[in-house]
């Protein structure tokens, strides 16, 4: 079993930056694939981030490619999601996930609670 458990949310203006970190208990954590999603209100939870367990490759979706940058750190089972250049579309509800997997994946076993973004113009 896996407990994830998201921080670093807030209000920052447009243009700006945040660090999200999502904290995990279990072990081993290094075997865990762990990705970032966000659902926006009204709209469905979509792919923001991820990164693999063994060589650490990342994946981001289109919307976030050189803006966003996902990296974890094994010795404090915390994977973090560094984003610049914050847009207002970007306002969301950010979620972790993980997977016992060495692959990228759609399917995700384990997730956070959520931490609110909020981009303003």
């Amino acid at each position: 079993q896996v407990q994830l458990v998201e921080s670093g949310g807030g209000l920052v203006q447009a243009g700006g930056s945040l660090r999200l970190s999502c904290a995990a208990s279990g072990r081993p954590f290094s075997l865990y694939t762990l990705g970032w999603f966000r659902q926006a209100p009204g709209k469905e939870r979509e792919f923001v981030a991820a990164i693999t367990s063994n060589v650490g490759s990342a994946k981001y979706a289109d919307s976030v490619k050189g803006r966003f940058t996902i990296s974890r750190d094994n010795a404090k089972n915390t994977v973090y999601l560094q984003m610049d250049s914050l847009k207002p579309e970007d306002t969301a509800v950010y979620y972790c996930a993980a997977v016992r997997t060495s692959k990228f994946t759609t399917l995700y076993d384990y997730w956070g609670q959520g931490t609110q973004v909020t981009v303003s113009s």
